[in-house]
C-alpha cells in the first residue's frame, strides 16, 4: 500500500488541528521488505494484488525500480490501500490504514505462483489476521512443499490474530521474526518452541538470534541518528532473508539485517533499506 508520512511535533487531540513540518507519499507495506530483499540481490516476487489508479500506478513504477515482480492480476476498479503515518520526533510512528486492492486476493492468484525447494515465503501478521483472506493466505502456505521456507512477522498487530490462524501459522514456518513485546506475547503460550528459528529484534541493542534449538545469540546494533522508525523490522526481515538466502551464516545475517535498519532510520520514509554493498562499506567504515 501507500504511505502518506507526515512528522509532527505530537499526535493531535480529538477535535484539534496541528501542522506538519515534512511530509512524504511513497510505496510502503510490504514493499518495505521486498526492496531490501532486492537491493541484497536476491530475486523478489511480490504475492500481493495491485490495482487501478495513481496509488498501484506509484507501487508498479516503484516495484519495477527495485526488479521485483508483480505477476498477479490487477484489480480493475479498486486502487490500492493507504496508511497515514504519523511521525513524533523520537521517531516512534502511528498509523490510520484504509484496506484497497491488497484486501481482495484471491486463492487462484497464490495458486498460480510456485515457489521451489529453496525460495522463501514472507508472512506478515496482517496476512494472516481478517477472516476471508487469512484462510487463502494459511491453505496456500500449508500446501507448500517442506524445502520452501517461510517466515512470519506477526507485527505489532499480534494481539489481534485469531488464535486459531495464530496455530497455524505457526505451525508451518520456519522462522518468526518479531520485537521483544511480540515475542512476550507468544512465549506466554509456549508455542514459540515449535518454530526452527527465531529472531527477536532490540531496537538500538541490535537483536537476538536462536535457530537448531541451540542456545540463543545476542547480536549486537548500531549507533545512528533515528529519524523515522517506519519499516526497520520489515528491512531487518528482509536483509536478514536474503543473506541466508546467498547462504550467509546466520548471526552474520543478523548483523548485517541489523546494520542495514540502523542505515534505514536515520532517513525519512519507510522503504529506505541500503544496497547490499552499502551496508558492507557502512559496516567497514
Amino acid at each position: 500500500m501507500l504511505d502518506i508520512v507526515v512528522r509532527v511535533e505530537s499526535l493531535p487531540t480529538s477535535g484539534h488541528d496541528i501542522l506538519a513540518s515534512q511530509r512524504l507519499l511513497t510505496t510502503g507495506g510490504g514493499y518495505n521488505a521486498m526492496s531490501a530483499a532486492a537491493r541484497h540481490m536476491m530475486p523478489v516476487t511480490y504475492a500481493g494484488r495491485l490495482g487501478t489508479g495513481p496509488f498501484s500506478l506509484t507501487a508498479a513504477a516503484d516495484l519495477a525500480n527495485d526488479g521485483i515482480d508483480a505477476p498477479i492480476e490487477v484489480h480493475e476498479s479498486l486502487d490500492l490501500g493507504f496508511c497515514i503515518v504519523m511521525l513524533e520526533p523520537s521517531g516512534e510512528r502511528s498509523f490510520i490504514t484504509s484496506k484497497g486492492s491488497e484486501d481482495h486476493l484471491r486463492a487462484s492468484d497464490l495458486n498460480g505462483l510456485s515457489p521451489e525447494a529453496g525460495d522463501y515465503v514472507l508472512l506478515s501478521g496482517y496476512n494472516i489476521m481478517y477472516p476471508g483472506s487469512s484462510e487463502i493466505v494459511l491453505d496456500w502456505i500449508e500446501s507448500l512443499g517442506d524445502d520452501v521456507v517461510v517466515a512470519l512477522d506477526p507485527s505489532n498487530r499480534v494481539y489481534d490474530i485469531p488464535s486459531a490462524y495464530l496455530q497455524r501459522a505457526l505451525g508451518r514456518i520456519n522462522w518468526l521474526m518479531c520485537n521483544e513485546e511480540e515475542a512476550g506475547f507468544l512465549a506466554e503460550g509456549g508455542p514459540l518452541t515449535r518454530v526452527n528459528g527465531v529472531v527477536v529484534r532490540h531496537g538500538a541493542t541490535g537483536c537476538t538470534v536462536a535457530h537448531n534449538q541451540q542456545e540463543p545469540v545476542q547480536v549486537d546494533g548500531f549507533v545512528t541518528d533515528v529519524v523515522d522508525t517506519n519499516g526497520a523490522g520489515d528491512v531487518h526481515n528482509g536483509v536478514f532473508l536474503a543473506e541466508l538466502a546467498r547462504g550467509t551464516d546466520v548471526e552474520e545475517a543478523a548483523e548485517r539485517a541489523n546494520a542495514a535498519a540502523a542505515m534505514a532510520i536515520a532517513k525519512l520514509g519507510p522503504a529506505t533499506g541500503p544496497t547490499r554493498d552499502a551496508v558492507t562499506k557502512w559496516m567497514n567504515r
